[in-house]
């Protein structure tokens, strides 16, 4: 045996090795023995902890002087009782005891076994840092053999085997951790084969169990107004229905950290009064651990997953981690759960809406072949007036004028006249008048005889007569020429017309209704419109107002033409955003319902099936604020512009500008619309409103652009 404290270095420094290089402890506690035993004589090395209460165990032992049969036969652990109260005392404090046989009282089983093992002195050492009162003790057969100064040699090597068991308990929790953890890992294939957590709630008490004991375990969420929980699972079959909330108390309703509750024993720390006790005390509950179940992400408390057990002081917080690992299960499959319901729900919600879709729809038709009223949406005041004129007008025999910017719907209020007259059973034939050439439109409005012209093989009766006992509607009525202008009159006024290269009189059984954007009072007054043909066709007229004068009715027709619209597009419309709404409602619509309808057609196809945003919708409320953008013509640069005392053509300026940015695009209408500052559903409306589609073929044979566009 080395001696002096120079001789503790390398122990120490062999110590610390030993201890670093296995978790052992038994394996390592014996070559820590070994090694000290150059330093400090003994016959046995212990590690035993104190627990006040119960008793000493012995957790390892090692000297030169046992073999394993006498290591195997100490004891693990000593009640107290076998103790002396002598012996009791020294062992509960550290230094040197020089001789053990002047305390011990054999009429107690552990002073008897000291003093049969001849176990006269001994020094103990507190383990530094141990939470569990830890000592590092030598026994000698020899008596005084310990002294304050083998104390001092002594207290580095209890240091370091301190650190060593500190390193396997760490381990051991590590482990047991890993264990528990694992024992947790059935959770998730059981809540995933469930469509309702109450029905493996029984199988999720008992994966979780062994982990954490627990008699009972439930679920309670809060109401929604969040002063009451209610009982949504227990474990275990024979519990009590709680049919009502469990309401919080005041000292709960004031809690703000609801992340954990541990109640150690409820008899004392639960108000007696309270529900919550009642409900314990039933079913002899006396201590609990409650963790927080979290829905959605949001981090708001919802409710919480109890573990209840029959004994008091059940629970520390060493079992939160592992109570919450379920909870967070169970707030997930709870999660999939709702949004399953939701999905369910939602299912339900739009079979419900296509039922009812479809049965507007039969009744929309029954209304339409009743009265012809039933597909025109629509309940402003403005939109109402025209509606209530027309219908008044349909049972007449009266022409009708229907006047309007492009796109107000004049055709669809003149297909509801005709279905609401007599001649509903009769043919309805829509003309467009600014759709053909001067010569042509004669030819389609009146028809023609064989050889007429070169090419007419054959005789074609016109619309005038195909529309016999109906509805001729012709649309853009102001845009005829003068000749076809003096025979319309004629027709009105005798109801005869001949057909062109004809002679014989025919007589028309058709009624009139004719529409125009155009301002007929102005043309007359230029002298492009005959002022009787004006009194003629306006017996009864209605004007159609704009879309952006009745905004209260964008959405509702929008509701109406999604519907539409979803045969069209191979797939239903599920709706339109809010943010797409307020653009809806914002854009001036110059193009009108014409424009609604083509702007949403095209937002339909670019959000394949779902929820269409701002971004599916082709219009841009900061550019058709300004004045040019609603005008369809650039702004004049300067800021303002200089109008002749005799005022302007707006309608022919604009008609000149879509026509030259077209020559220019060479009819490449994306190009031509960005040229104008337009989109292209509203440069499609301006090219049908001034008929220019048919000087595509004068554009082709134009030489190639100057100027880049």
């Amino acid at each position: 045996m080395e001696s002096g404290t120079a001789a503790l270095v390398p122990v120490l420094s062999e110590i610390a090795r030993v201890a670093s290089e296995s978790l052992d402890l038994d394996v390592v506690f014996q070559r820590i023995a070994a090694a000290a035993a150059r330093v400090l004589a003994f016959d046995a090395m212990t590690v035993t902890y104190n627990h006040e209460s119960s008793g000493i165990s012995l957790y390892t032992i090692a000297g030169p002087t046992l073999n394993d049969e006498e290591r195997r036969s100490y004891a693990r652990h000593v009640p107290r009782h076998e103790y002396s109260p002598g012996l009791w005392a020294l062992l509960t404090r550290p230094g040197p005891t020089a001789d053990l046989f002047l305390v011990l009282d054999t009429s107690f089983p552990r002073d008897r076994s000291l003093k049969e093992a001849k176990i006269r002195s001994m020094l103990r050492v507190p383990l530094a840092g141990s939470s569990r009162g830890g000592y590092l003790s030598l026994l000698s057969l020899e008596p005084g053999a310990y002294t304050a100064e083998h104390e001092k040699l002594f207290r580095p090597i209890a240091d370091v085997v301190a650190m060593a068991f500190e390193h396997e308990r760490l381990a051991a929790d590590e482990r047991e951790r890993r264990r528990k953890y694992e024992g947790l890992q059935a959770l998730a294939p059981a809540l995933a084969r469930a469509l309702d957590v109450r029905d493996v709630f029984d199988r999720i008490s008992e994966i979780a169990r062994p982990v954490i004991p627990h008699d009972r375990m439930a679920l309670g969420l809060l109401t929604e107004d969040r002063t009451a929980v209610r009982v949504y699972a227990v474990s275990g079959g024979g519990f009590p229905e709680i049919p009502e909330p469990i309401r919080l108390t005041p000292g709960e309703l004031a809690r703000h950290d609801w992340s954990t509750e541990i109640v150690r024993d409820v008899l004392i720390e639960v108000d007696p009064a309270s529900d919550k006790c009642r409900h314990l005390s039933s079913e002899g509950i006396r201590s609990l651990l409650r963790v927080p179940i979290f829905f959605d992400g949001t981090w708001q408390f919802a409710g919480g997953l109890l573990f209840l057990s029959r004994t008091a002081n059940t629970y520390s917080e060493d079992d939160v981690p592992f109570a919450q690992h379920v909870a967070d299960q169970v707030a997930l499959a709870l999660s999939h759960q709702r949004l399953a319901e939701e999905a369910r729900r939602a299912a339900e919600a739009r079979a419900e809406t296509e039922r009812l879709e479809k049965r507007v729809a039969a009744l929309s038709e029954e209304l339409a072949s009743r009265g012809g009223f039933g597909r025109i949406v629509g309940t402003s005041k403005m939109w109402r007036d025209a509606l209530v004129h027309a219908a008044k007008v349909a049972p007449t025999e009266t022409t009708v004028l229907l006047t309007g910017e492009s796109g107000t719907g004049k055709e669809v209020v003149a297909r509801a006249i005709h279905r609401s007259s007599a001649r509903s059973a009769g043919p309805f034939v829509a003309l467009n008048v600014a759709a053909l050439p001067d010569q042509l439109l004669e030819s389609e409005l009146f028809g023609y005889e064989r050889g007429a012209f070169t090419g007419a093989t054959s005789a074609k009766p016109g619309r005038l007569e195909q529309a016999a006992g109906g509805t001729l509607f012709l649309d853009e009525a102001g845009e005829m020429s003068p000749a076809v202008q003096a025979k319309l009159l004629r027709v009105l006024e005798e109801r005869e017309y001949q057909r062109l290269g004809g002679t014989k009189v025919l007589r028309t059984e058709a009624r009139i209704v004719a529409a125009t954007n155009r301002n007929l009072a102005r043309a007359i007054e230029k002298g492009e419109f005959r002022e009787d043909l004006f009194y003629r066709l306006s017996v009864f007229g209605i004007h159609l107002p704009p879309l952006r004068e009745r905004p209260e009715d964008i959405l509702p027709l929008t509701e109406m033409f999604l519907a539409e619209l979803g045969p069209a597009v191979g797939r239903p419309v599920p709706g339109i955003s809010r943010e797409a709404k307020d653009l809806l409602l914002s854009y001036p619509w110059p193009g009108n319902v014409r424009e609604l309808r083509n702007a949403l057609e095209r937002a339909a196809i670019l959000s394949e099936g779902g929820l269409i945003t701002a971004a599916h919708l082709p219009i841009s409320v900061t550019r058709q604020d300004s004045p040019a953008g609603r005008a369809g013509v650039p702004a004049p640069a300067g800021g303002g512009a200089v109008l002749p005392p005799e005022g302007v053509d707006l309608e022919s300026l604009e008609r000149d500008y879509v026509r030259e940015a077209l020559k220019k695009a060479r009819f490449n209408k994306s190009r031509a619309a960005k040229l104008l500052g337009l989109t292209r559903a509203q440069l499609y409306s301006r090219i049908e409103k001034y008929g220019l589609e048919g000087d595509r073929g004068e554009i082709r044979d134009l030489p190639p652009a100057a100027e880049p566009l």
